[in-house]
């Protein structure tokens, strides 16, 4: 089986635009891979982050993750700092990367340019991308297209080494897109869904109480429209039709039927009970998940174990291409 690899970071609060852009699709394709889901902590830290908030931020997301569907004894689910291999396979790859390839990423220019000052993780950080991916010669990488740029420098770093060490590296031929929703803020329909957005009222968490959901998506931005007009519909108005389809599995067609010519308050409702009804029983399972002592620790423990082989084989092999000390 053709492995993949994707990672999430612990920060902020899972939301529905994590979910049906990404995480779902994880557990849906996971038994058709050898699949490897990664909390990405490393990466995280490229701000700063109170500690004790981070450690309890990596256990709700795997307790999360476990609770949408990730299967732990078919995935390895795993921290990335639980495996030194990331950061081991970062640096070889940072000596092999020219400085202009990192400069050129859009994510780092936008970031940098809204800080006064920037740590050196924050230019580094696609090259660890790079390393989670090569780690274990991954072949499918479901990134949505925010990262896609990432991926291709993954792959562009895999070429340099390749070209300077001998083929070392397995390039990650295969981008398979998130085929989930791409959910934009209800405050802003015009931005992508966002953990880092400040607004009480962008976003629908993942644990948000039904009285929370509705009152969110009640307040959601739409348009200047008394009613749904499929012709001349605004962003916020498409966005919540996406989030209604996107819960239900409801059909193009036959959301423009129902939906046509729907004043706004009965839109908002019928959106808000279908987030309701696919949230309770995540919910539900995330609460059983978290009440059991030790399962997180166990799962993530076992993932670990299960995949630091993989990881040690191949920064075995790198350091001796590379013509680094090795024991024997």
């Amino acid at each position: 089986m053709k492995r993949v690899f994707s990672g999430i970071q612990p920060t902020g609060s899972p939301h529905i635009g994590n979910y049906l852009g990404a995480l779902k699709n994880w557990a849906k394709i996971q038994y058709d891979y050898e699949s490897i889901y990664c909390i990405v902590d490393l990466h995280a830290v490229t701000i700063y982050q109170e500690p004790k908030e981070l450690r309890q931020k990596i256990e709700e997301l795997a307790g999360m993750l476990l609770a949408i569907g990730i299967d732990p004894t078919h995935s390895s689910l795993v921290v990335q700092s639980a495996i030194p291999q990331h950061a081991e396979l970062a640096w070889m790859l940072t000596c092999v990367t020219p400085v202009g390839w990192l400069e050129r990423m859009t994510q780092y220019k936008a970031k940098s340019a809204a800080q006064e000052t920037i740590g050196d993780g924050l230019l580094q950080y696609p090259v660890l991308m790079a390393a989670d991916i090569l780690l274990y010669n991954a072949a499918i990488v479901p990134v949505g297209d925010d990262q896609s740029q990432h991926l291709e420098l993954a792959r562009d770093i895999a070429g340099r080494f390749n070209s300077l060490y001998g083929e070392t590296f397995v390039m990650p031929a295969t981008h398979l897109p998130s085929v989930g929703a791409r959910v934009m803020g209800l405050d802003e329909p015009d931005k992508k869904m966002s953990k880092s957005a400040t607004g009480s009222g962008h976003a629908v968490s993942l644990l948000d109480p039904p009285e929370v959901i509705r009152k969110k998506i009640m307040r959601a931005t739409t348009d200047s429209n008394p009613a749904v007009d499929f012709e001349t519909m605004g962003a916020g108005v498409q966005n919540l039709l996406t989030i209604y389809q996107a819960f239900t599995g409801a059909l193009d067609v036959d959301v423009r039927a129902h939906f046509s010519g729907m004043r706004y308050g009965d839109l908002k409702k019928q959106v808000a009970e279908a987030v309701v009804a696919a949230l309770s029983p995540i919910q539900e399972r995330y609460k059983q998940i978290m009440d059991e002592t030790g399962y997180v620790a166990k799962v993530l423990d076992e993932g670990a174990k299960r995949i630091t082989p993989i990881a040690a084989e191949t920064v075995e092999v790198v350091k001796k291409a590379m013509g680094l000390y090795t024991a024997s």
